[in-house]
């Protein structure tokens, strides 16, 4: 329940503020969700079902837990799935994610972790698919970009590709795998281009067994109505740029008879504002670009 109180609270709220409302859980004494006087956000809140309506969420199940200061979230911040398993574990700095965050899948593993600063990824990062396994194993710079050696893997744990890059982009020889370990292509880059010339295949010297896509909950790409290509006939083949209705790219790449094999599509959520960078090779989702600002 919500009281009204002007008097400085000793638990949950911070006892250096004086609230004008707050909450207490129930069966216990600890206070939270603390309003200041000042109409702030102050110390402990946990957001409940009936804080998030027309969700999954049940009433008085827990949705999303941490600490406000001065009305801006500070510190540790966690978020649950309606099946109650964490969602996510982030820092926050001011009211802005600055720190190490993890992402979890709705199973409970994880699914992303590394440091998060300035609405990017820096340093070392991880993705991992749904059974554990390391998914991709990147290097951010400061900037954002990825820099260093970079690593994907299929879903049984072989190398898929792996090489190094510099601001972002390829460089030197990238190396491609088949997913029972042997090589499969060597492609030489520089700042971002491959030299075709360059360009080795090899033929599996055994049978694979299983065939796994490099990520089963890869975002689907496919050519909606509202999408328009720039010039080029119904079946897209070829270089080619598509926009929404919202005259935003939404794929930027090669097609081959309407399947988007390599480049980059642009996912927006429902505000239209770009969320997602996906990467695409061989057909196949390979990560997300960084965001520019």
């Amino acid at each position: 329940m919500r009281v009204k109180l002007f008097i400085a609270l000793s638990i949950g709220c911070l006892n250096t503020y004086y609230s004008q409302s707050y909450e207490v859980i129930p069966n216990t004494k600890d206070t939270i969700n603390c309003i200041d006087e000042f109409g702030k956000k102050q110390g402990k809140w946990v957001l409940f079902g009936k804080n998030k309506p027309n969700t999954c969420y049940q009433p008085t199940q827990k949705a999303e837990e941490g600490a406000y200061k001065e009305n801006r979230k500070t510190g540790l911040w966690m978020e649950y799935f309606c099946n109650g398993n964490a969602k996510n574990k982030v820092t926050f700095v001011n009211g802005r994610p600055d720190g190490y965050a993890i992402i979890f899948h709705e199973n409970g593993k994880i699914e992303e972790e590394g440091q998060w600063k300035n609405n990017r990824w820096v340093g070392n990062f991880k993705q991992y698919y749904e059974n554990g396994q390391v998914q991709h194993e990147f290097k951010f710079n400061a900037a954002g970009k990825r820099e260093g050696v970079q690593t994907y893997k299929y879903e049984n744990g072989e190398v898929a590709v792996q090489g190094n890059f510099v601001d972002g982009k390829e460089t030197g020889t990238i190396k491609e795998f088949h997913e029972n370990g042997q090589l499969k292509a060597e492609k030489k880059y520089a700042n971002g281009q491959v030299d075709v010339a360059s360009i080795k295949t090899y033929e599996s010297k055994d049978p694979i067994v299983k065939k796994v896509e490099v990520l089963d909950n890869a975002p689907k790409i496919a050519i909606k109505p509202d999408e328009k290509p720039a010039t080029g006939p119904l079946v897209l083949n070829g270089k080619q740029t598509l926009y929404n209705k919202n005259k935003q790219v939404t794929k930027d790449g090669v097609f081959k008879d309407n399947r988007f094999m390599d480049g980059k599509a642009y996912i927006y959520n429902e505000n239209g504002i770009l969320s997602q960078v996906a990467v695409y090779k061989n057909g196949i989702y390979v990560g997300d670009a960084p965001i520019e600002n």
